[in-house]
């Protein structure tokens, strides 16, 4: 290698690109992004925004931005954050950052990029408000910022709860226990677990959200590398009682890693009834590697298996309830579980340039749900207690 890499330095018509040291991290891309899809070489940059998406933290101004007609529009400010505390509303559109113009030609990356930084440094941003036809600009201090992986919960129907996973981070598991509890109270006879669209995450996430299911020391997922010795077990530790309610899990060709370790998981162990379309089938394990100078690694080492010894790998998850749906209504559906402050139907038609369409798996999972709590005979429970107790589990720009 390193005769090719002076060879190359020695002898390419154009000197300037043929530095050592980046003709040494092009070869480091080639070597571990040759391996497979999941393998990669990280730039500094890339490193950390790999950390930040892990913690699901960042230092930021907290707001959620998109764009619609050119302009980059305020989807919500983060309550608590300083963007919220400012004043700053929805469908406010940004117009300078730091001096600097925003319009048609930014990208949204460039945008978030430069709202983001370290926490307590600062940013100047300039607001356009269309309601009162009135720009406004603050001088924000960053702070970090912690957004949800799991969307407020709520009820479907008497006795029906709701909860929707977008990713699996550190913060997951607390989050799913929160959303739990919130709504034990209501009476929670039968339980939606929305995993379409989940690209995956953290592993001690996904164990995380599946635990409450599983007695006390029921293997949930086991992770195999190319020794045999490489085999790590991940048991349930809580010493509740497994939660007893009817539960089913919406997963899509979207749902992947950690998302089907759940599904792989309550599928196998007969925890519940799988609806909608085959998985991605993402069943291997990347270690997260620091290296010098702030960049790093993620290499596949192992992959995972379903209790049973059923690999995920490049099979998915294969539902019980097979609804399939197109591309475009995937597209549809996802942009209304993500945007449900756009109500009106003309209005989304406007904004996202489709129309609304019927939440079939949805609508076929909670179907599945009220004939099963008719069939048991179940009443939803008055219970005000806890699901689980709080914190019992591990755990935008």
């Amino acid at each position: 290698m390193r005769q090719v890499l002076k060879l190359v330095n020695d002898n390419y018509v154009d000197g300037n690109a043929v530095a050592f040291p980046k003709l040494t991290n092009s070869a480091l891309h080639g070597i571990v992004e040759s391996l497979d899809p999941h393998s990669e070489f990280l730039e500094s940059k890339d490193y950390q925004e790999l950390e930040e998406e892990m913690t699901s933290e960042f230092g930021g101004i907290g707001i959620q931005i998109e764009f619609h007609n050119d302009h980059a529009v305020v989807i919500e400010p983060i309550e608590g954050s300083p963007s919220f505390r400012a004043g700053v509303k929805r469908g406010d559109q940004l117009v300078e950052i730091d001096g600097v113009a925003v319009d048609k030609t930014s990208t949204m990356d460039s945008i978030v990029a430069k709202l983001r930084g370290k926490p307590k440094s600062r940013v100047s941003v300039v607001f356009y408000r269309p309601s009162t036809h009135t720009e406004f600009p603050v001088n924000l201090e960053r702070e970090l910022i912690k957004f949800d992986s799991v969307k407020p919960p709520v009820m479907l129907s008497e006795g029906i709860g709701y909860i929707q996973i977008s990713e699996f981070t550190e913060r997951t598991g607390d989050e799913f226990i929160n959303a739990l509890n919130k709504l034990a109270p209501k009476g929670l006879a039968g339980l939606v677990l929305d995993l379409r669209n989940n690209p995956g995450g953290v592993l001690d996430a996904a164990v995380a959200v599946a635990e409450p299911f599983f007695k006390k020391g029921d293997l949930i997922v086991y992770t195999q590398g190319r020794k045999p010795k490489d085999r790590d077990e991940y048991r349930a530790e809580a010493p509740e009682a497994p939660l007893g309610i009817p539960t089913v899990v919406l997963i899509n060709e979207n749902s992947a890693s950690a998302a089907e370790i759940v599904a792989g998981a309550m599928r196998d162990a007969g925890k519940a009834i799988i609806v909608g379309e085959r998985s991605f089938g993402k069943g291997s394990v990347q270690s997260i590697f620091k290296l010098n100078e702030g960049q790093g690694m993620r290499l596949t080492t192992a992959r995972y298996y379903t209790p049973s010894g059923v690999t995920i790998h490049e099979r998915g998850v294969e539902p019980h309830v097979n609804v399939v749906m197109s591309n475009e209504e995937d597209q549809n559906i996802r942009l209304q579980l993500t945007r449900d402050d756009v109500k009106e139907d003309a209005e989304f038609k406007e904004r996202f340039g489709a129309s609304r369409v019927e939440d079939r798996q949805l609508e076929a999972g909670e179907a599945i749900l009220r004939a099963i709590i008719l069939l048991e005979g179940r009443e939803p429970d008055p219970v005000k207690q806890p699901v689980v107790p709080a914190g019992a589990k591990a755990p935008a720009a």
